[in-house]
C-alpha cells in the first residue's frame, strides 16, 4: 500500500475516488437546520451512515489560510498563509494573497498527483487556484475565470465545454454549484480519481439559515453530492468558516473601525490597520469581518493600544504578537504587533472612509473571521475505521484533518 507524506502526517494513496467539498461559510447551523426540517437527503444519510461531527476551522475564520490548511493538513503555523490580505513588514506593502508566494512547502494534493494519483483542484474564487493548486500535476481551475480557462490537456476543449453552460455571474449561488458540476464532469470522463472543490459563500453572506435561498442553495449542494456517491465516491465535507449576523436587534451593522479609533486616540499615522478578510469580493462582507490586524508605529504605545481597544465596544479580544502566534497556531515571523478580534455581533473595519458601505447594505450584514465563527461541519460518507474513531472522539478535530480521517480511516484504498 503506497503513501505520500506531509508535515509529519502520513496518507495512504486511495484506490477509490475521493470528493472533499469545502462549502465556503457553511456554519453548521445550515445543516442542523435543514436536517431539523427532513431536508437534504444525502448530507442525512452522511449523518447517520458515515461520519459526522462539528470541527473547528484554524484562526482568522478566513477564506486563504483555511483552504491552505485543508489541502496542507496543518495549521498556518506550518504552511504560512494567515490571511487573504496582510502588510509586508520590510517593503510597507499591502498585498492581497492570490498566489502561493507565502505557502510554506507543498500541498498534499501536489503529492498525490505526483505519486500517480489523478488529482484536480477546482474553486469558485480564482484567487486561491495558485494556492491550493501549486505543484498539482492535474487540472486546477476556477469557475469565475472558467470561460478563460482551456483544458487540452486532458482532452477537454475548455471548461465551459466540459460543464456544458457558460461562465457563471461572480455573484451568484451558481458561481459554486458550477465548481460541484465541473467535479462531476472530471470524475464521470474519468479524468479524475481525487477532487478537491471549494465553493463560494455568496450565499451564506446574504441569508441566513432556514431562509428560503440558503434552503435552495443548500438542496442542490445535496442533490450534487448524492451524484459524487452514486458514483462511487467517498464524500468528505467541510467548511473554511462559519457564518454570524453582526447587526443590533434592528438589522444595523455593528462596525468598530479600529484605524480612526487609534488615529484619534495617538495621532495620524500611529498605526496601521490591516483587514485580513480582504478580497475582490466585496460584495460578500465589504472588507469587515471579526479580525484585524494592527501594526504599530512606536512600540511604546503598544500597552495604551491594547487598554484602548480591550475596554472599545464590540471587542472580544486582544493578542500581542507573542499570544496571537502561541494561541491561534499563526507564524510569528509574519504577524503584527496587535491582533484584534470582535465579539459575534460586530465587525471590524479599518478607516471609515476605506469600507464601501453601499456594497453590503442589501442584506442585514453577516461575516466572519473570529472565535464565533470557527465551528464548521465535519461530514464523511462513508463510516471511520475503529482506530479512525477513536481518534476522531478523542482529539479536537479541525477542517485540515478531513484528508487524513478519509485516506487513513475509511476504506479509501480499497478498488472500485
Amino acid at each position: 500500500m503506497g503513501s505520500v507524506e506531509l508535515h509529519g502526517r502520513r496518507y495512504r494513496l486511495p484506490g477509490k475516488p475521493v470528493v472533499v467539498i469545502c462549502i465556503d461559510g457553511c456554519d453548521p447551523e445550515y445543516i442542523e437546520n435543514a436536517l431539523s426540517r427532513k431536508l437534504c437527503p444525502n448530507l442525512s444519510l452522511m449523518v447517520s451512515s458515515g461520519f459526522s461531527a462539528i470541527a473547528d476551522c484554524v484562526m482568522p475564520s478566513f477564506t486563504n489560510p483555511n483552504n491552505a490548511s485543508i489541502v496542507t493538513g496543518a495549521p498556518p503555523s506550518v504552511h504560512g498563509i494567515a490571511g487573504n490580505y496582510y502588510l509586508d513588514r520590510e517593503t510597507g506593502e499591502r498585498v492581497m494573497v492570490n498566489d502561493a508566494r507565502m505557502l510554506r512547502g507543498t500541498t498534499l494534493l501536489a503529492l498525490l498527483s505526483q505519486a500517480g494519483i489523478r488529482t484536480a483542484a477546482v474553486t469558485a474564487k480564482d484567487k486561491l487556484t495558485r494556492i491550493i493548486g501549486h505543484g498539482l500535476d492535474g487540472p486546477c481551475f476556477s469557475s469565475e475565470r472558467a470561460g478563460q480557462t482551456t483544458l487540452s490537456e486532458f482532452g477537454v476543449e475548455s471548461v465551459e465545454a466540459l460543464v456544458g453552460r457558460p461562465e457563471p455571474d461572480m455573484y451568484s449561488p451558481d458561481l459554486s454549484l458550477y465548481v460541484l458540476d465541473a467535479g462531476l464532469a472530471l470524475l464521470r470522463q474519468n479524468i479524475s480519481q481525487v477532487l478537491y472543490l471549494s465553493l463560494s459563500d455568496f450565499v451564506q453572506h446574504k441569508y441566513a439559515p432556514g431562509e428560503p435561498e440558503s434552503d435552495a442553495f443548500l438542496l442542490a449542494i445535496d442533490h450534487r453530492i448524492g451524484q459524487f456517491i452514486q458514483l462511487g465516491a467517498i464524500v468528505g465535507c467541510v467548511a473554511d468558516h462559519g457564518m454570524s449576523r453582526k447587526t443590533d436587534f434592528l438589522g444595523n451593522a455593528q462596525i468598530l473601525f479600529v484605524q480612526d479609533l487609534l488615529t484619534d486616540a495617538l495621532g495620524p499615522d500611529s498605526a496601521q490597520v490591516i483587514c485580513p478578510i480582504t478580497d475582490p469580493f466585496v460584495r460578500h462582507h465589504g472588507a469587515l469581518g471579526s479580525f484585524v490586524r494592527v501594526y504599530l508605529a512606536d512600540q511604546r504605545n503598544t500597552q495604551a493600544a491594547t487598554d484602548l481597544l480591550r475596554q472599545s465596544p464590540g471587542v472580544h479580544d486582544v493578542l500581542s504578537r507573542d499570544e496571537a502566534a502561541r494561541e491561534l497556531s499563526l507564524p510569528h515571523d509574519l504577524e503584527a504587533d496587535l491582533v484584534v478580534i470582535s465579539q459575534q455581533d460586530w465587525v471590524l473595519g479599518a478607516s471609515r472612509q476605506d469600507h464601501d458601505l453601499s456594497a453590503v447594505q442589501d442584506r442585514p450584514l453577516r461575516s466572519h473571521g473570529g472565535y464565533t465563527e470557527q465551528r464548521v461541519p465535519f461530514l464523511i460518507s462513508h463510516p471511520l475505521d475503529s482506530e479512525g474513531l477513536a481518534w476522531a472522539l478523542s482529539t479536537r478535530l479541525h477542517n485540515y484533518d478531513i484528508f487524513c480521517a478519509i485516506l487513513n480511516h475509511t476504506d479509501s484504498v480499497g478498488q472500485d
